[in-house]
């Protein structure tokens, strides 16, 4: 039998050969297998049956073809996935994202990801995503109407409560579920469970909207209070203006921290201030506006074009809560040269795998998305929950399910980062966490 660390690159190599062509699957796997290693030195059964080559394989991948009607009568189409990549552990578990940018290589990702940040839960899910190249932007309520009829006539035949079970994500939030939901409901029946993040109205679950963010500052605040710190009057750097960083913003204010920038895809503000909360949440969620409404109002923010992580600002935190690779290498320098010593990932992948290795070599606290944000598919296994029961549990609750689950993540990453001689590397902690965890019960099942 080969040496643990020959067996992973080995099985590396093969994706390398197979999927050339999906960089930031690729990008995932080369986060991901090399941290594994020490656990793989002290487990050798799972080399012996060549776990890493069926755990880094989708279970199943679906494409299909999505025509809809624009307002002016024209036909278009647009891709339509599912990668349902790994059930060990329960039904598949993940979000559906409308963007452009969307295709096989990033939602393969995303689901490989989506795996270990389920099994991170210690909730009964397995991993999953899907979504279209759609892009939602520019478009009327009645061609998003449109398309999320045709989108989920489809995706019907491949989901279920016992199943699967899509979410939201980028470019889907509740007016989206609530026309998928609709559909589904029309081919298949009334099902509360088939989908996660729904509207108060019909069975969504308080704080769900708000669980992504929240959660990666609650992962923060037991991160710190380890340290014998808290939250408050530290400095803190967001990205995006979405869902995640907007109740990101919110939980550090409610925590005593100051947050002062946001951004969106053309640029980002600095608000010395402090961001203000109120302004942000009418442009982004009433209006629909872009961020450089925002200095209309607050003349002495600044709205400045590029990416905010090219900018330079002291801070304590930083919580990167737009889209994959949104830091580079040079950032994360800049990040370290301005004082950073916390990075809680809002978003999947924001760091490229080099950024990552820069945080963990300076003594940063890097916090993996697959740990970090898991809080928004925690909520959503607790909705399941409560669709199961038939209740709908108060706001109160909820977070404080949500405070627990966090710190029990950011615990079993911290332990096990100590038990394999990497103390404070939290990645390394979170990636054999989350694979211990599938692995087993992998093995458990046998060859399927």
């Amino acid at each position: 039998m080969t040496n643990a660390s020959e067996y992973a690159k080995k099985v590396q190599e093969k994706i390398h050969q197979r999927s050339n062509h999906e960089p930031e699957f690729l990008q995932a796997i080369d986060e991901f297998l090399p941290t594994i290693i020490p656990f793989l030195e002290n487990h050798p059964e799972y080399q012996e049956h060549n776990i890493l080559s069926l755990i880094t394989e989708p279970e199943r991948v679906i494409q299909f073809r999505v025509p809809w009607m624009d307002d002016n009568g024209n036909w278009q189409v647009n891709r339509g996935y599912r990668i349902q990549f790994n059930s060990a552990l329960g039904p598949y578990k993940g979000g559906l994202r409308f963007h452009p940018s969307v295709n096989l290589s990033v939602l393969k990702f995303l689901a490989f990801e989506q795996i270990f940040k389920n099994a991170l839960t210690g909730l009964p899910i397995g991993g999953g995503k899907g979504g279209s190249d759609f892009d939602p932007k520019g478009k009327s309520d009645a061609e998003i109407m449109h398309f999320c009829q045709s989108f989920m006539t489809e995706l019907a035949k491949y989901i279920g409560p016992n199943q699967d079970i899509p979410a939201g994500d980028i470019g889907v939030g509740k007016r989206e579920i609530g026309y998928l939901f609709g559909t589904y409901k029309r081919i298949k029946q009334y099902d509360a469970g088939v989908l996660t993040g729904k509207p108060l109205e019909f069975w969504g679950s308080q704080g769900r909207k708000e669980a992504t963010g929240y959660g990666a500052v609650y992962f923060a605040k037991h991160l710190l209070a380890d340290l014998s710190e808290t939250l408050e009057n530290k400095k803190a750097i967001v990205s995006g203006s979405g869902n995640v960083a907007i109740y990101c913003i919110e939980k550090l204010y409610q925590l005593g921290a100051k947050p002062v920038t946001c951004s969106d895809s053309n640029g980002f503000i600095y608000d010395k201030a402090g961001i203000d909360l109120e302004l942000l949440k009418e442009i982004k969620e009433v209006r629909r506006e872009r961020l450089t409404e925002y200095v209309k109002v607050r003349p002495n923010a600044q709205y400045i074009e590029g990416s905010v992580w090219n900018f330079d600002v002291e801070a304590e935190l930083a919580f990167p809560c737009a889209t994959q690779n949104e830091i580079n290498l040079d950032s994360a320098k800049r990040l370290v040269a301005n004082g950073i010593r916390v990075v809680a990932e809002g978003a999947n992948m924001p760091s490229s795998l080099e950024a990552a290795d820069c945080f963990v070599e300076a003594g940063v606290y890097y916090c993996p998305g697959k740990a970090a944000n898991a809080g928004g598919v925690a909520v959503s296994a607790l909705e399941m929950s409560q669709n199961s029961q038939r209740l709908q549990w108060e706001t109160e609750e909820v977070d404080e399910r949500l405070d627990g689950i966090m710190k029990h993540i950011y615990q079993n990453c911290r332990d096990t980062a100590i038990e394999h001689g990497a103390k404070d590397n939290l990645m390394l902690g979170a990636n054999i966490a989350g694979f211990a965890r599938v692995a087993e019960a992998m093995l458990i099942q046998g060859l399927v």
